[in-house]
Protein backbone atom coordinates (compact mmCIF):
# COMPACT_ATOMS: atom_id res chain seq x y z
CA UNK A 1 0.00 0.00 0.00
CA UNK A 2 1.41 3.35 -0.64
CA UNK A 3 1.57 6.05 1.64
CA UNK A 4 0.94 9.84 2.12
CA UNK A 5 3.69 10.86 0.69
CA UNK A 6 3.28 8.94 -2.42
CA UNK A 7 0.19 10.40 -2.90
CA UNK A 8 1.50 14.22 -2.20
CA UNK A 9 3.99 13.71 -4.77
CA UNK A 10 1.66 11.68 -7.44
CA UNK A 11 -0.33 14.98 -7.14
CA UNK A 12 1.84 17.16 -7.32
CA UNK A 13 3.29 15.48 -10.62
CA UNK A 14 -0.09 15.65 -12.19
CA UNK A 15 -0.40 19.20 -12.04
CA UNK A 16 -1.61 20.87 -15.60
CA UNK A 17 -2.26 17.23 -17.00
CA UNK A 18 -5.59 16.21 -18.46
CA UNK A 19 -8.38 15.36 -15.75
CA UNK A 20 -8.55 11.91 -16.69
CA UNK A 21 -4.80 11.26 -15.26
CA UNK A 22 -6.38 11.82 -11.95
CA UNK A 23 -7.07 8.08 -12.80
CA UNK A 24 -3.50 7.18 -11.46
CA UNK A 25 -4.73 8.19 -7.47
CA UNK A 26 -7.66 5.18 -7.43
CA UNK A 27 -6.23 3.01 -4.72
CA UNK A 28 -5.43 2.98 -1.22
CA UNK A 29 -3.22 5.27 1.04
CA UNK A 30 -1.62 4.71 4.64
CA UNK A 31 -1.85 7.82 6.63
CA UNK A 32 -0.04 8.33 10.03
CA UNK A 33 -3.96 7.32 11.82
CA UNK A 34 -6.07 6.26 9.05
CA UNK A 35 -6.17 4.63 5.47
CA UNK A 36 -7.50 7.03 2.77
CA UNK A 37 -8.82 4.98 -0.05
CA UNK A 38 -10.09 6.34 -3.69
CA UNK A 39 -12.96 4.21 -5.35
CA UNK A 40 -14.17 5.78 -7.89
CA UNK A 41 -12.32 8.94 -9.57
CA UNK A 42 -14.85 11.37 -11.68
CA UNK A 43 -13.86 12.19 -15.46
CA UNK A 44 -14.50 15.34 -15.74
CA UNK A 45 -14.54 18.14 -13.00
CA UNK A 46 -18.59 18.92 -14.03
CA UNK A 47 -19.18 15.21 -13.06
CA UNK A 48 -20.29 13.62 -9.67
CA UNK A 49 -17.48 14.10 -7.65
CA UNK A 50 -15.09 11.28 -6.63
CA UNK A 51 -15.69 8.80 -3.51
CA UNK A 52 -13.32 8.19 -1.64
CA UNK A 53 -12.97 7.00 2.29
CA UNK A 54 -11.22 7.02 5.29
CA UNK A 55 -10.80 4.12 7.78
CA UNK A 56 -9.39 4.74 11.52
CA UNK A 57 -8.43 2.45 13.82
CA UNK A 58 -10.22 2.04 16.97
CA UNK A 59 -7.08 2.70 18.31
CA UNK A 60 -7.28 5.96 16.99
CA UNK A 61 -11.15 6.70 16.92
CA UNK A 62 -11.75 5.17 20.68
CA UNK A 63 -15.38 5.31 20.57
CA UNK A 64 -16.46 3.79 23.44
CA UNK A 65 -18.30 0.27 22.92
CA UNK A 66 -21.49 0.67 24.96
CA UNK A 67 -22.04 3.70 22.06
CA UNK A 68 -22.66 1.40 19.29
CA UNK A 69 -23.26 -1.86 21.20
CA UNK A 70 -26.95 -2.34 19.92
CA UNK A 71 -27.93 -1.54 16.10
CA UNK A 72 -30.76 1.24 16.92
CA UNK A 73 -27.32 2.91 18.81
CA UNK A 74 -24.82 2.42 16.24
CA UNK A 75 -27.38 4.20 13.46
CA UNK A 76 -27.53 6.73 15.86
CA UNK A 77 -23.81 7.24 17.00
CA UNK A 78 -22.99 6.98 13.02
CA UNK A 79 -25.83 9.47 12.18
CA UNK A 80 -23.84 11.77 14.34
CA UNK A 81 -20.38 11.21 12.96
CA UNK A 82 -22.02 12.10 9.50
CA UNK A 83 -23.34 15.32 10.80
CA UNK A 84 -20.31 16.45 12.47
CA UNK A 85 -18.21 15.59 9.12
CA UNK A 86 -20.44 17.43 7.11
CA UNK A 87 -20.22 20.65 9.24
CA UNK A 88 -16.11 20.05 9.86
CA UNK A 89 -16.06 19.89 5.63
CA UNK A 90 -18.42 22.88 4.92
CA UNK A 91 -16.19 24.81 7.32
CA UNK A 92 -13.03 23.73 4.91
CA UNK A 93 -13.94 23.20 1.87
CA UNK A 94 -13.08 26.43 -0.53
CA UNK A 95 -14.05 26.88 -4.27
CA UNK A 96 -10.68 25.54 -5.47
CA UNK A 97 -11.64 25.81 -9.97
CA UNK A 98 -14.20 24.58 -12.26
CA UNK A 99 -17.06 22.68 -11.32
CA UNK A 100 -17.11 21.02 -8.34
CA UNK A 101 -13.41 21.94 -7.59
CA UNK A 102 -12.61 21.98 -4.04
CA UNK A 103 -15.68 20.09 -2.82
CA UNK A 104 -15.56 17.75 -0.02
CA UNK A 105 -19.07 16.62 1.29
CA UNK A 106 -20.93 13.42 2.70
CA UNK A 107 -24.44 12.52 2.28
CA UNK A 108 -27.08 15.28 3.42
CA UNK A 109 -28.66 15.10 6.66
CA UNK A 110 -32.40 16.00 7.85
CA UNK A 111 -34.06 15.49 10.93
CA UNK A 112 -34.46 11.96 10.89
CA UNK A 113 -32.02 9.58 12.10
CA UNK A 114 -31.49 6.51 9.05
CA UNK A 115 -29.29 4.29 8.97
CA UNK A 116 -26.99 5.44 5.94
CA UNK A 117 -23.76 4.00 4.29
CA UNK A 118 -21.89 6.82 4.69
CA UNK A 119 -20.55 5.61 7.78
CA UNK A 120 -19.46 2.20 9.25
CA UNK A 121 -18.37 1.16 13.23
CA UNK A 122 -17.11 -1.74 14.91
CA UNK A 123 -14.98 -2.95 17.52
CA UNK A 124 -11.71 -2.92 14.81
CA UNK A 125 -12.70 0.15 13.13
CA UNK A 126 -14.48 3.13 12.02
CA UNK A 127 -14.96 3.91 8.26
CA UNK A 128 -16.73 7.51 6.31
CA UNK A 129 -17.13 7.65 3.29
CA UNK A 130 -17.66 10.95 1.52
CA UNK A 131 -17.33 13.30 -1.96
CA UNK A 132 -14.32 15.27 -3.05
CA UNK A 133 -14.25 17.51 -6.00
CA UNK A 134 -10.91 16.56 -7.56
CA UNK A 135 -10.12 20.60 -8.29
CA UNK A 136 -9.10 21.27 -12.19
CA UNK A 137 -8.99 24.87 -14.14
CA UNK A 138 -10.64 23.93 -17.13
CA UNK A 139 -9.66 20.31 -17.73
CA UNK A 140 -6.90 20.65 -16.50
CA UNK A 141 -5.62 19.06 -12.89
CA UNK A 142 -4.92 21.97 -10.41
CA UNK A 143 -2.57 19.55 -8.57
CA UNK A 144 -1.22 21.48 -5.60
CA UNK A 145 -4.81 21.97 -4.31
CA UNK A 146 -5.55 18.72 -4.80
CA UNK A 147 -2.64 17.70 -2.68
CA UNK A 148 -3.56 20.24 0.31
CA UNK A 149 -7.44 18.68 0.37
CA UNK A 150 -6.30 15.05 0.76
CA UNK A 151 -3.04 15.67 2.34
CA UNK A 152 -4.09 18.70 4.45
CA UNK A 153 -7.51 18.61 4.45
CA UNK A 154 -8.81 15.80 5.17
CA UNK A 155 -6.85 14.69 8.28
CA UNK A 156 -7.96 17.95 9.57
CA UNK A 157 -11.87 16.85 9.06
CA UNK A 158 -10.63 13.26 10.37
CA UNK A 159 -9.12 14.95 13.74
CA UNK A 160 -11.89 17.06 14.97
CA UNK A 161 -14.81 15.26 13.74
CA UNK A 162 -14.16 11.22 13.84
CA UNK A 163 -12.07 11.10 17.08
CA UNK A 164 -14.28 10.31 20.22
CA UNK A 165 -11.47 12.71 22.59
CA UNK A 166 -12.33 15.67 20.40
CA UNK A 167 -16.15 15.63 20.30
CA UNK A 168 -18.73 16.76 22.74
CA UNK A 169 -18.96 13.45 24.42
CA UNK A 170 -22.56 14.78 26.17
CA UNK A 171 -23.81 16.04 23.13
CA UNK A 172 -22.74 12.49 21.37
CA UNK A 173 -24.78 10.54 24.63
CA UNK A 174 -27.51 12.43 24.27
CA UNK A 175 -27.85 11.91 20.16
CA UNK A 176 -27.71 8.13 20.96
CA UNK A 177 -29.92 7.86 24.10
CA UNK A 178 -32.58 9.78 22.36
CA UNK A 179 -33.00 7.71 19.36
CA UNK A 180 -33.16 4.95 21.64
CA UNK A 181 -35.69 5.97 23.95
CA UNK A 182 -37.68 6.82 20.69
CA UNK A 183 -37.30 3.20 19.08
CA UNK A 184 -38.20 1.64 23.01
CA UNK A 185 -41.09 3.69 22.60
CA UNK A 186 -42.16 2.93 19.37
CA UNK A 187 -41.68 -1.09 20.35
CA UNK A 188 -44.06 -0.56 23.45
CA UNK A 189 -46.99 0.79 21.06
CA UNK A 190 -48.87 -2.67 20.88
CA UNK A 191 -48.24 -3.83 23.77
CA UNK A 192 -50.62 -0.57 25.37
CA UNK A 193 -53.26 -1.00 22.52
CA UNK A 194 -51.71 2.09 20.53
CA UNK A 195 -50.97 3.44 17.00
CA UNK A 196 -49.38 6.53 17.93
CA UNK A 197 -47.44 8.52 20.72
CA UNK A 198 -47.28 12.38 21.19
CA UNK A 199 -45.65 13.20 23.89
CA UNK A 200 -46.36 16.23 25.59
CA UNK A 201 -44.54 19.79 24.80
CA UNK A 202 -43.70 18.55 21.22
CA UNK A 203 -43.44 21.13 18.78
CA UNK A 204 -44.81 20.19 16.01
CA UNK A 205 -45.36 22.50 13.65
CA UNK A 206 -42.33 23.48 11.31
CA UNK A 207 -40.57 26.37 10.32
CA UNK A 208 -42.08 26.26 6.93
CA UNK A 209 -43.32 23.61 3.96
CA UNK A 210 -39.75 23.59 2.89
CA UNK A 211 -38.24 23.67 6.07
CA UNK A 212 -38.43 20.95 8.46
CA UNK A 213 -36.97 22.47 11.48
CA UNK A 214 -39.25 23.01 14.14
CA UNK A 215 -41.13 26.63 14.17
CA UNK A 216 -39.90 29.03 17.36
CA UNK A 217 -41.54 31.86 16.91
CA UNK A 218 -45.54 31.32 18.43
CA UNK A 219 -45.00 27.40 18.50
CA UNK A 220 -47.80 26.02 20.75
CA UNK A 221 -46.56 23.08 22.60
CA UNK A 222 -48.71 20.14 22.56
CA UNK A 223 -50.19 18.55 25.32
CA UNK A 224 -52.63 15.35 25.86
CA UNK A 225 -56.09 15.97 26.81
CA UNK A 226 -56.33 14.08 30.71
CA UNK A 227 -59.00 11.36 29.16
CA UNK A 228 -56.14 9.99 26.79
CA UNK A 229 -53.38 10.50 28.87
CA UNK A 230 -50.83 7.51 28.89
CA UNK A 231 -47.42 7.41 30.26
CA UNK A 232 -44.20 5.54 29.59
CA UNK A 233 -40.39 5.14 31.62
CA UNK A 234 -37.82 5.15 29.31
CA UNK A 235 -34.79 3.65 29.66
CA UNK A 236 -32.88 7.18 29.16
CA UNK A 237 -35.01 10.05 29.99
CA UNK A 238 -37.20 8.46 32.83
CA UNK A 239 -40.89 9.44 33.26
CA UNK A 240 -42.51 10.36 29.36
CA UNK A 241 -45.97 11.86 29.21
CA UNK A 242 -48.38 12.39 26.40
CA UNK A 243 -51.29 11.20 24.10
CA UNK A 244 -51.94 7.91 23.05
CA UNK A 245 -53.77 7.12 20.07
CA UNK A 246 -55.74 3.92 20.41
CA UNK A 247 -56.18 0.78 17.99
CA UNK A 248 -59.58 1.34 15.63
CA UNK A 249 -60.43 4.26 13.58
CA UNK A 250 -59.56 7.82 14.93
CA UNK A 251 -60.98 10.81 13.81
CA UNK A 252 -59.33 14.04 14.43
CA UNK A 253 -61.41 17.35 13.44
CA UNK A 254 -61.42 20.82 13.72
CA UNK A 255 -61.29 24.52 12.07
CA UNK A 256 -59.04 25.00 9.37
CA UNK A 257 -55.26 26.07 10.22
CA UNK A 258 -55.72 24.90 13.68
CA UNK A 259 -53.17 21.70 13.48
CA UNK A 260 -55.05 19.06 12.41
CA UNK A 261 -52.62 18.28 9.49
CA UNK A 262 -49.56 19.13 11.25
CA UNK A 263 -50.69 16.59 13.93
CA UNK A 264 -51.14 13.76 11.14
CA UNK A 265 -47.65 14.59 9.31
CA UNK A 266 -46.04 14.20 12.95
CA UNK A 267 -47.26 11.04 12.97
CA UNK A 268 -46.47 9.60 9.10
CA UNK A 269 -43.28 10.87 10.08
CA UNK A 270 -43.13 8.92 13.62
CA UNK A 271 -42.03 5.54 11.85
CA UNK A 272 -38.86 7.13 12.03
CA UNK A 273 -36.42 8.51 15.06
CA UNK A 274 -35.33 11.70 14.91
CA UNK A 275 -32.81 14.21 16.30
CA UNK A 276 -32.91 15.75 19.53
CA UNK A 277 -34.13 19.54 19.09
CA UNK A 278 -36.37 18.21 16.26
CA UNK A 279 -39.76 19.28 18.52
CA UNK A 280 -40.99 15.86 17.64
CA UNK A 281 -38.07 13.46 19.21
CA UNK A 282 -41.16 11.76 21.04
CA UNK A 283 -43.93 11.55 18.73
CA UNK A 284 -43.83 7.36 17.86
CA UNK A 285 -46.19 5.24 15.72
CA UNK A 286 -46.41 2.23 14.52
CA UNK A 287 -43.57 1.24 11.91
CA UNK A 288 -46.45 0.16 9.42
CA UNK A 289 -47.93 2.87 8.73
CA UNK A 290 -48.64 3.74 5.37
CA UNK A 291 -50.13 7.41 4.20
CA UNK A 292 -52.84 7.14 1.64
CA UNK A 293 -53.81 9.79 -0.69
CA UNK A 294 -55.00 10.30 -4.13
CA UNK A 295 -52.64 9.88 -7.17
CA UNK A 296 -54.40 11.15 -10.55
CA UNK A 297 -52.62 10.07 -13.62
CA UNK A 298 -50.57 6.81 -11.43
CA UNK A 299 -50.11 3.86 -13.27
CA UNK A 300 -51.80 0.66 -12.04
CA UNK A 301 -50.88 -3.35 -12.44
CA UNK A 302 -52.99 -5.72 -11.70
CA UNK A 303 -54.55 -4.69 -8.49
CA UNK A 304 -57.57 -6.22 -6.96
CA UNK A 305 -59.85 -3.03 -6.41
CA UNK A 306 -63.08 -5.11 -6.21
CA UNK A 307 -63.46 -4.25 -1.99
CA UNK A 308 -64.07 -0.95 -3.06
CA UNK A 309 -65.22 -0.83 -6.97
CA UNK A 310 -67.01 -2.92 -9.02
CA UNK A 311 -69.70 -2.81 -12.12
CA UNK A 312 -67.05 -0.85 -14.24
CA UNK A 313 -69.13 0.41 -17.59
CA UNK A 314 -68.18 -1.92 -20.47
CA UNK A 315 -67.61 -4.84 -17.66
CA UNK A 316 -64.44 -3.96 -16.83
CA UNK A 317 -62.57 -6.05 -14.45
CA UNK A 318 -61.37 -4.72 -11.28
CA UNK A 319 -60.18 -7.75 -9.51
CA UNK A 320 -56.89 -7.23 -11.58
CA UNK A 321 -57.11 -3.71 -12.50
CA UNK A 322 -54.73 -2.07 -14.76
CA UNK A 323 -54.95 1.72 -15.63
CA UNK A 324 -52.07 3.88 -16.92
CA UNK A 325 -54.24 7.07 -15.68
CA UNK A 326 -56.28 6.38 -13.02
CA UNK A 327 -58.67 8.49 -11.32
CA UNK A 328 -58.41 10.00 -8.15
CA UNK A 329 -60.59 7.36 -6.46
CA UNK A 330 -58.78 4.18 -8.38
CA UNK A 331 -55.40 5.36 -7.64
CA UNK A 332 -56.97 5.69 -3.33
CA UNK A 333 -58.11 2.33 -3.68
CA UNK A 334 -55.12 0.85 -5.34
CA UNK A 335 -52.78 2.61 -3.17
CA UNK A 336 -55.14 1.07 -0.36
CA UNK A 337 -55.07 -2.42 -1.62
CA UNK A 338 -51.42 -1.86 -2.43
CA UNK A 339 -50.51 -1.10 1.17
CA UNK A 340 -52.29 -3.88 2.91
CA UNK A 341 -50.56 -6.67 0.39
CA UNK A 342 -47.19 -5.11 1.77
CA UNK A 343 -48.18 -6.01 5.45
CA UNK A 344 -49.64 -2.24 6.67
CA UNK A 345 -51.14 -2.05 10.13
CA UNK A 346 -52.16 1.45 9.93
CA UNK A 347 -53.39 3.99 7.29
CA UNK A 348 -53.55 7.86 7.62
CA UNK A 349 -55.89 9.80 5.51
CA UNK A 350 -55.91 13.71 5.28
CA UNK A 351 -59.25 14.88 3.51
CA UNK A 352 -57.47 17.48 2.17
CA UNK A 353 -55.54 15.45 0.12
CA UNK A 354 -58.39 12.36 -0.64
CA UNK A 355 -60.99 11.97 -3.32
CA UNK A 356 -64.53 13.05 -1.68
CA UNK A 357 -66.16 10.12 -3.80
CA UNK A 358 -63.90 8.38 -2.47
CA UNK A 359 -64.22 9.30 1.11
CA UNK A 360 -67.92 9.73 1.22
CA UNK A 361 -71.57 9.34 -0.69
CA UNK A 362 -73.98 11.09 1.30
CA UNK A 363 -77.49 10.13 1.80
CA UNK A 364 -79.35 12.68 -1.06
CA UNK A 365 -77.00 11.44 -3.65
CA UNK A 366 -77.33 7.93 -2.78
CA UNK A 367 -81.43 8.69 -3.29
CA UNK A 368 -79.77 10.65 -6.64
CA UNK A 369 -77.81 7.92 -7.95
CA UNK A 370 -78.13 4.33 -7.18
CA UNK A 371 -76.01 1.76 -6.21
CA UNK A 372 -76.04 0.05 -9.61
CA UNK A 373 -75.15 3.38 -11.22
CA UNK A 374 -72.47 3.79 -9.25
CA UNK A 375 -69.17 1.41 -8.75
CA UNK A 376 -67.47 3.17 -5.56
CA UNK A 377 -67.70 1.85 -2.43
CA UNK A 378 -66.83 4.71 -0.32
CA UNK A 379 -64.31 4.63 1.94
CA UNK A 380 -66.75 5.07 5.45
CA UNK A 381 -68.57 1.56 4.35
CA UNK A 382 -65.60 -0.02 4.16
CA UNK A 383 -63.18 1.43 7.36
CA UNK A 384 -64.85 -0.52 10.28
CA UNK A 385 -64.67 -3.83 8.06
CA UNK A 386 -60.81 -3.35 7.14
CA UNK A 387 -60.39 -2.78 11.56
CA UNK A 388 -62.19 -6.17 11.96
CA UNK A 389 -61.58 -8.53 9.30
CA UNK A 390 -57.48 -7.71 9.13
CA UNK A 391 -56.45 -5.59 12.23
CA UNK A 392 -55.59 -2.69 10.37
CA UNK A 393 -57.01 0.66 11.94
CA UNK A 394 -57.19 4.32 10.60
CA UNK A 395 -56.49 7.96 11.25
CA UNK A 396 -58.18 10.61 9.37
CA UNK A 397 -58.39 13.64 9.43
CA UNK A 398 -61.69 15.30 8.53
CA UNK A 399 -63.12 18.34 8.65
CA UNK A 400 -66.48 18.38 6.10
CA UNK A 401 -68.05 15.62 6.79
CA UNK A 402 -69.95 14.47 10.31
CA UNK A 403 -71.02 11.20 8.90
CA UNK A 404 -68.09 9.42 10.13
CA UNK A 405 -68.70 10.07 13.52
CA UNK A 406 -70.46 6.77 13.07
CA UNK A 407 -67.82 4.89 12.30
CA UNK A 408 -64.81 6.43 14.53
CA UNK A 409 -63.97 4.87 17.82
CA UNK A 410 -62.12 8.07 18.62
CA UNK A 411 -62.65 11.98 17.95
CA UNK A 412 -60.08 14.57 18.76
CA UNK A 413 -60.47 18.18 18.21
CA UNK A 414 -57.67 20.25 17.22
CA UNK A 415 -58.02 23.86 18.37
CA UNK A 416 -54.97 25.59 18.38
CA UNK A 417 -52.65 23.09 18.07
CA UNK A 418 -54.37 21.26 20.97
CA UNK A 419 -55.97 18.28 21.32
CA UNK A 420 -59.45 17.68 23.01
CA UNK A 421 -61.38 14.42 23.70
CA UNK A 422 -64.67 14.80 22.04
CA UNK A 423 -65.61 11.27 21.25
CA UNK A 424 -68.58 10.83 23.65
CA UNK A 425 -70.02 14.26 21.87
CA UNK A 426 -69.50 12.93 18.39
CA UNK A 427 -71.12 9.71 19.17
CA UNK A 428 -74.11 11.94 21.55
CA UNK A 429 -74.81 13.89 17.98
CA UNK A 430 -74.38 11.23 15.75
CA UNK A 431 -76.81 9.56 17.39
CA UNK A 432 -79.61 12.67 17.96
CA UNK A 433 -78.91 12.94 14.11
CA UNK A 434 -79.92 9.37 12.61
CA UNK A 435 -77.77 9.19 9.05
CA UNK A 436 -80.20 7.88 6.63
CA UNK A 437 -77.61 7.03 4.54
CA UNK A 438 -77.86 3.31 3.28
CA UNK A 439 -74.50 1.58 3.78
CA UNK A 440 -72.83 0.12 0.89
CA UNK A 441 -69.54 -2.21 2.16
CA UNK A 442 -71.33 -5.21 2.48
CA UNK A 443 -70.74 -8.16 5.30
CA UNK A 444 -66.89 -8.51 4.64
CA UNK A 445 -63.82 -6.00 3.57
CA UNK A 446 -62.90 -8.40 0.60
CA UNK A 447 -60.03 -10.20 -0.49
CA UNK A 448 -56.56 -8.46 -0.77
CA UNK A 449 -54.65 -10.64 -3.42
CA UNK A 450 -51.07 -10.94 -3.62
CA UNK A 451 -49.61 -10.68 -6.93
CA UNK A 452 -46.26 -12.07 -8.94
CA UNK A 453 -44.54 -9.36 -10.69
CA UNK A 454 -42.86 -10.43 -14.29
CA UNK A 455 -38.97 -9.95 -14.28
CA UNK A 456 -39.13 -8.83 -18.12
CA UNK A 457 -41.06 -5.97 -17.35
CA UNK A 458 -38.59 -4.70 -15.43
CA UNK A 459 -35.49 -3.30 -17.09
CA UNK A 460 -33.45 -0.18 -15.97
CA UNK A 461 -30.94 -0.51 -18.94
CA UNK A 462 -30.34 3.05 -21.06
CA UNK A 463 -28.58 3.19 -24.72
CA UNK A 464 -25.06 1.01 -23.65
CA UNK A 465 -25.60 0.81 -19.49
CA UNK A 466 -27.07 -2.05 -18.05
CA UNK A 467 -28.25 0.00 -15.15
CA UNK A 468 -29.15 3.44 -15.53
CA UNK A 469 -30.38 5.04 -12.06
CA UNK A 470 -30.45 8.79 -11.07
CA UNK A 471 -32.49 10.32 -8.62
CA UNK A 472 -34.60 13.94 -8.60
CA UNK A 473 -34.72 15.05 -4.85
CA UNK A 474 -37.48 12.47 -3.14
CA UNK A 475 -40.30 12.53 -5.71
CA UNK A 476 -38.47 10.64 -8.89
CA UNK A 477 -36.36 8.39 -9.86
CA UNK A 478 -35.24 7.92 -13.31
CA UNK A 479 -34.74 4.01 -14.03
CA UNK A 480 -33.82 3.04 -17.36
CA UNK A 481 -35.74 4.76 -19.90
CA UNK A 482 -38.69 5.36 -17.59
CA UNK A 483 -39.05 8.03 -14.96
CA UNK A 484 -41.06 6.79 -11.34
CA UNK A 485 -43.16 9.34 -10.13
CA UNK A 486 -43.06 9.23 -6.03
CA UNK A 487 -44.20 12.57 -5.17
CA UNK A 488 -47.53 11.56 -3.58
CA UNK A 489 -45.27 8.73 -1.46
CA UNK A 490 -45.08 11.31 1.71
CA UNK A 491 -43.23 8.70 3.84
CA UNK A 492 -40.04 8.97 1.73
CA UNK A 493 -37.76 11.71 3.66
CA UNK A 494 -34.26 11.25 2.36
CA UNK A 495 -33.17 11.10 -1.69
CA UNK A 496 -30.60 8.38 -0.23
CA UNK A 497 -33.47 6.36 0.19
CA UNK A 498 -34.40 6.91 -3.48
CA UNK A 499 -30.74 5.75 -4.40
CA UNK A 500 -31.43 2.99 -1.98
CA UNK A 501 -35.17 1.88 -3.54
CA UNK A 502 -33.90 1.97 -7.31
CA UNK A 503 -30.61 -0.19 -6.34
CA UNK A 504 -33.11 -2.66 -4.32
CA UNK A 505 -35.45 -3.14 -7.85
CA UNK A 506 -32.71 -3.92 -9.57
CA UNK A 507 -31.26 -6.38 -7.11
CA UNK A 508 -35.31 -7.61 -6.74
CA UNK A 509 -34.75 -8.51 -11.00
CA UNK A 510 -31.82 -9.67 -10.50
CA UNK A 511 -32.09 -12.27 -7.77
CA UNK A 512 -36.23 -12.83 -6.51
CA UNK A 513 -38.19 -12.14 -9.94
CA UNK A 514 -38.50 -15.43 -10.86
CA UNK A 515 -42.54 -15.61 -11.31
CA UNK A 516 -43.26 -17.75 -8.51
CA UNK A 517 -42.82 -14.94 -5.31
CA UNK A 518 -45.26 -12.58 -4.50
CA UNK A 519 -44.62 -8.95 -3.95
CA UNK A 520 -44.91 -9.48 -0.32
CA UNK A 521 -42.46 -12.44 -0.31
CA UNK A 522 -40.16 -10.02 -2.30
CA UNK A 523 -40.19 -7.23 -0.37
CA UNK A 524 -39.62 -9.72 2.58
CA UNK A 525 -36.26 -11.49 1.36
CA UNK A 526 -35.03 -8.18 0.25
CA UNK A 527 -35.14 -6.54 3.59
CA UNK A 528 -34.16 -9.80 5.36
CA UNK A 529 -30.86 -9.45 3.17
CA UNK A 530 -29.90 -6.04 3.76
CA UNK A 531 -31.13 -6.71 7.23
CA UNK A 532 -28.36 -9.57 7.35
CA UNK A 533 -25.97 -8.49 4.98
CA UNK A 534 -26.15 -4.28 4.65
CA UNK A 535 -27.06 -2.14 1.99
CA UNK A 536 -23.67 -2.45 0.54
CA UNK A 537 -25.26 -5.07 -1.19
CA UNK A 538 -26.50 -3.42 -2.85
CA UNK A 539 -23.87 -1.36 -5.21
CA UNK A 540 -20.83 -2.66 -7.23
CA UNK A 541 -18.77 -0.74 -4.66
CA UNK A 542 -19.07 0.57 -0.76
CA UNK A 543 -20.80 3.32 -1.48
CA UNK A 544 -21.83 6.52 1.05
CA UNK A 545 -24.82 7.94 -0.88
CA UNK A 546 -27.43 5.51 0.42
CA UNK A 547 -29.63 5.35 3.44
CA UNK A 548 -32.82 2.64 4.73
CA UNK A 549 -36.15 2.66 2.99
CA UNK A 550 -39.49 1.04 4.32
CA UNK A 551 -39.92 -1.89 2.63
CA UNK A 552 -43.68 -0.05 1.90
CA UNK A 553 -41.83 2.60 -0.02
CA UNK A 554 -40.04 -0.51 -1.96
CA UNK A 555 -43.71 -1.40 -3.02
CA UNK A 556 -44.70 2.07 -3.42
CA UNK A 557 -41.68 2.76 -6.08
CA UNK A 558 -42.46 -0.70 -7.66
CA UNK A 559 -45.92 -0.49 -8.30
CA UNK A 560 -45.32 3.26 -10.22
CA UNK A 561 -43.33 1.31 -12.30
CA UNK A 562 -45.23 2.01 -15.62
CA UNK A 563 -43.76 -1.25 -17.25
CA UNK A 564 -44.59 -3.31 -14.61
CA UNK A 565 -46.64 -6.38 -14.95
CA UNK A 566 -47.70 -8.76 -12.92
CA UNK A 567 -49.62 -12.38 -12.81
Amino acid sequence: MADQKHLHSTLLDLDSRGYKAYLDIKGSYQFPEFTLIVDHVQGDPFASPSKLRVKIPQSVARFPQELYQSPTRSIALRDYLTREFDAAAKEISSFRGTGKSGLISIANTGQEVLERTATVINDHYLEVRFLVGLPARGRRILGRQAAEMLVVDIPDIVNSALKYPNLNGKKVKKHVETVEDAHWLRQQLPERGLVAFIANDSILPRSSGVDPTPLIKDAVPFQAPESMSVEFNCPHGGLIKGMGIPTGITLIVGGGYHGKSTLLRAMELGVYNRIPGDGREFVVTNPAAVKIRAEDGRSIAGVNISPFINQLPQNRSTTKFSTPNASGSTSMAANIIEALEAGAELLLVDEDTAATNFMIRDQPMQQLIAKDKEPITPFIDKVKQLYADYGVSTILVMGGSGDYFEVADTVIAMENFQPHNVTEKAQAIAAKHLNERIGEGGEEFGDITPRIPLGESIDPSRGRRAVKLKVRDVSEVAFGEEDIDLAAVEQIVDPAQLRSIASAIVYAKEKYLNRRRTIPEILMAIMTDIEEKGLDILTEFPQGNLAIFRHFELAAALNRLRTLKVQ
